[in-house]
């Protein structure tokens, strides 16, 4: 494990204890394309990634992405699109990437008090006990200062 990603562990461990509970319903693979466009575009975000299902023999992976794809099971839970997201948003189209370090869980975070209407305080208060890093006002990497500065106009 790289030092950029050293609180991988960490992060599936919380989200097995924290998110996974608090979203026990599935979405089908035929409902991912739309539900990436709709979070992009509500983001303020050209350019959605594009969905793709994960190969079969990937049996341990709930989904993998990168900024130009998403890579999702027949079924998953809607939580696992949300970090797949925060994935995309947190990549370049070069491959650069947090892993899952602060801008990363700092997009997943505010992807979770959005769509999943997790409460704000409690979840930072559940990432802190965890002793996982966030940057809450992280952005999408792929961003320019401009871009950034329009989107909070």
């Amino acid at each position: 494990m790289t030092a950029r990603d050293a609180q991988r562990g960490r992060v599936y461990a919380w989200e097995d204890r924290v998110v996974a509970p608090r979203d026990p319903g599935s979405v089908g693979f035929a409902a991912a394309q739309g539900m990436i466009d709709a979070i992009w575009a509500e983001q303020g975000l050209r350019y959605p990634p594009r969905a793709e299902t994960l190969p079969p023999q990937a049996r341990r992976c709930l989904g993998d992405a990168t900024r130009l794809c998403i890579r999702l099971p027949q079924v998953f839970p809607s939580w696992v699109l949300l970090h797949e997201i925060a994935h995309a948003m947190s990549s370049t189209h070069d491959g650069e990437g947090d892993g899952h370090g602060a801008v990363f869980m700092g997009l997943y975070a505010q992807l979770l008090v959005r769509y999943l209407r997790l409460p704000e305080t409690e979840l930072l208060a559940s990432l802190r006990a965890a002793g996982i890093a966030v940057d809450p006002g992280a952005k999408p990497l792929f961003l320019d200062a401009d871009s950034a500065a329009s989107r909070s106009a």
